[in-house]
């Protein structure tokens, strides 16, 4: 059973270093795609106001279902054109590298979803806090992907942590600087690293 086990995790990290450059080329129109949406959703409130913690929380965990499934639908896409399986072990691995910290933020969303009345404004600290568990997932994963995730997941986290210190120094509404800080996190920087893949993939091909 063990041999087998071992067999089978060896044979898991041999195709996931042989596929490095296929996903790779999976992450750009991924990170594209994240980032994109997270600046239209970052344009969202400057049309509709989305003050209370629950609409923050609720707003942007939305915004990041439908990020996730449009990024699992390009990477099915990218799946089909390799002619390989979707639900493959490394997708398996790193779909399991990632759901600890996406767990952990989506519960610290519903909390201030269902306990919004009884805590203040907290959406600053929710949106820090978002972006330093999205550090550690793509940290997590860096295993099986490519060595820049876990340069822009570190990235990520320490960005976390500095909002969260930065918290008492953000002057005026800080509900709309939240909003601000998700948009570039989670629009701007993705599209700037998916921009970045996308181009030097195009280097190595030429």
């Amino acid at each position: 059973m063990d041999s087998n086990w071992a067999s089978d995790h060896l044979q898991t990290i041999r195709t996931l270093m042989e596929r490095s450059a296929v996903y790779r080329r999976a992450l750009a129109p991924v990170m594209l795609s994240s980032g994109f949406i997270g600046i239209a959703a970052a344009i969202v409130p400057c049309f509709k106001l989305i003050q209370s913690n629950r609409g923050f929380a609720a707003f942007w965990m939305s915004v990041g279902f439908v990020t996730l499934v449009t990024a699992y639908v390009l990477v099915r896409r990218q799946a089909l054109r390799e002619q390989e399986p979707f639900w493959s072990p490394p997708t398996r691995r790193v779909t399991e590298a990632l759901l600890p910290p996406l767990i952990a933020g989506c519960a610290a969303g519903l909390f201030l979803v269902v306990f919004d009345h009884f805590v203040q404004r907290a959406t600053w600290l929710l949106a820090a806090s978002w972006l330093a568990l999205y550090g550690c997932a793509l940290n997590a994963a860096s295993f099986f992907t490519p060595r820049g995730i876990k340069l822009f997941g570190r990235a990520f986290v320490f960005a976390g942590i500095a909002l969260l210190f930065a918290w008492p120094l953000v002057p005026g509404d800080q509900t709309r600087a939240a909003h601000y800080v998700m948009g570039a996190a989670f629009g701007v920087l993705h599209v700037a690293y998916g921009g970045y893949l996308y181009f030097t993939e195009r280097r190595r091909r030429a």
